[in-house]
């Protein structure tokens, strides 16, 4: 397989992410759908945290098995500040966006605030919106995900183990068609219809990575980039996690939010079992 098809296909193993996207347009849904569409997403983003952390570690246990200590501690360096730089540097994001938001509503008193609001509200994507805001984040988060998956396409195909990319890009495009239900549940859960060039925005976000990674894994192999990104994918996930689970919360449903979260989980696991299965 060359390398122009290789590439073709890790985009495609990207793209699938917009199939889920499209349901947060959906109309009219009830009060319980929107909360299990939230306690959904949660799920997955559960098992994608589990996914990265084991995929961050994967190397630093090799590297101790081979009694490496050098190695062993270079690795554990990068993933404790990926880590760390994933999860705070979206701490530190947050807490701007609220003190920015707060300065912009002391601003609208007075004549013409309401215009001004009515004006921000038509905008086809704003980031003072908790909702909205949330959900870059979760972009953000299984971007940095998928640019990890492409990396392991690509070091696949540049090892010409041609039926392990393949298979890496069928299991890894199946599991990121799952993705796009977590990036929306806010917004779903919010009763925000987001407009087609936001999904497409969140998408790319997401998506695109995947075949960025593919790019970078055939031309350049490393462990330590690998760790990396997945330690900062770690964080990132981490963050919006645990904001899911206060957005949960709120909605009142725990015996219908907790099914569908491990729904979510489970359906994290059913993807991820499909490259296992494969004999990957």
């Amino acid at each position: 397989m060359s390398t122009p098809e290789i590439l073709l296909l890790g985009a495609i193993a990207g793209a699938t992410i917009f199939l889920g996207l499209p349901i947060g347009r959906m109309q009219g849904l009830s009060a319980n759908a929107r909360s299990g569409l939230s306690a959904l997403a949660t799920g997955i983003l559960v098992f994608l945290l589990w996914d990265v952390l084991s995929n961050a570690v994967e190397p630093m246990d090799t590297a101790l098995q081979a009694h490496d200590w050098g190695r062993f501690g270079g690795l554990a360096a990068l993933g404790i500040f990926g880590f760390a730089a994933g999860l705070m540097s979206l701490v530190y994001y947050e807490a701007w966006m609220k003190a920015r938001a707060g300065r912009r509503s002391s601003t609208l008193v007075g004549p013409g605030a309401a215009a001004i609001d009515e004006f921000a509200s038509r905008r086809w994507f704003d980031l003072t919106t908790p909702a909205v805001r949330l959900a870059f984040m979760i972009a953000i988060g299984i971007g940095v995900h998928n640019f990890g998956e492409g990396l392991a396409i690509g070091q696949a195909a540049a090892s010409n183990e041609i039926s392990l990319a393949v298979t890496l890009i069928i299991g890894f495009g199946l599991h990121n068609a799952t993705e796009g239900f977590g990036i929306c549940g806010p917004l779903s859960g919010e009763g925000i219809r987001p407009s087609w060039r936001l999904i497409l925005v969140l998408g790319l976000i997401g998506g695109g990575p995947t075949f960025l990674g593919t790019v970078v894994g055939q031309a350049w192999t490393s462990d330590a980039v690998s760790v990396l990104f997945f330690a900062v994918a770690g964080g990132s996930i981490l963050y919006v996690v645990q904001e899911l689970f206060a957005v949960n919360r709120k909605y009142g449903h725990p015996v219908l939010v907790m099914w569908l979260l491990v729904a979510g989980v489970l359906l994290g696991f059913a993807t991820d079992f499909i490259v296992t299965a494969a004999g990957v």
